[in-house]
């Protein structure tokens, strides 16, 4: 049986809009926040560990786990909690995954950003990397929250299918010498390569912000460098259109 809120103050509401705003809390709590119907049915899919679903009246909801907590709230209070313009009638909250850095990778695909800062594009970068098959990603240092509702909605549920882990980049070197998966960086120097003559099946390619690039040491630990053919007038691409053509070449 559902509960019914109807007060803004209420802990889990509080709750909610903590989670929302705040990635300290997230981690303290242990939990992330996801809105959305469709999103919802992406979790219970894929065997997320959901802990409580909020929602409006007459918001169809998919079969749910037991001890899922389940509260009713009207639509003013759910427009108080939603970090949505447009409330979509369900919010969940689920547990973050405890995902420790492996000894070796298995698989041979993967991608490793840098300092991506914009959660939309680390959301749309994972989704395409789950699209083309990739076998992971690696969020180095400088990267927006993998928990961020913005990141979980841009990922279009991929976030609960595709392994994502974070480390430093020491420990990327290490883990990609172990696994005897070479480093290439999207940027231009002397050894730069065509994507198209690039190693992509076995390999951890790294990308920087769109602004910044990759940093002099994330460059300094590449043994090569590849790049995206364009036209000339064009300086770059947006990091996650970027990461698509790149994902998809080591698709094809």
């Amino acid at each position: 049986m559902a509960e019914r809120i109807t007060s803004r103050t209420n802990p889990l509401m509080t709750h909610i809009r903590k989670l929302a705003s705040s990635r300290s809390h997230r981690y303290e709590a242990g939990e992330f926040l996801g809105d959305g119907t469709k999103l919802l049915e992406e979790a219970v899919r894929w065997g997320a560990a959901l802990t409580a679903v909020v929602y409006t009246p007459g918001t169809a909801l998919p079969a749910l786990p037991e001890g899922v907590r389940l509260a009713e709230v009207p639509a003013d209070v759910m427009r108080s909690i939603s970090p949505m313009e447009a409330p979509q009638g369900a919010l969940f909250l689920a547990r973050i995954p405890v995902r420790t850095l492996p000894e070796t990778l298995p698989g041979g695909r993967y991608l490793a950003l840098e300092g991506v800062q914009d959660p939309g594009n680390v959301g749309t970068i994972l989704r395409t990397a789950d699209a083309f098959g990739a076998d992971g990603l690696i969020l180095l240092p400088g990267c927006a929250d993998l928990y961020n509702h913005k990141t979980v909605r841009s990922s279009m549920g991929a976030v609960f299918r595709l392994p994502v882990w974070s480390c430093d980049l020491n420990q990327l070197q290490s883990l990609a010498a172990r696994s005897g998966l070479p480093l290439l960086g999207t940027a231009l120097r002397e050894d730069t390569i065509d994507i198209r003559k690039a190693e992509l099946h076995q390999s951890i390619v790294l990308l920087g912000s769109e602004g910044r690039g990759l940093s002099a040491g994330a460059l300094a630990a590449c043994r090569q460098t590849i790049r995206i053919p364009m036209e000339a007038r064009c300086e770059s691409l947006n990091v996650a259109a970027a990461a698509a053509a790149v994902l998809w070449e080591g698709y094809r």
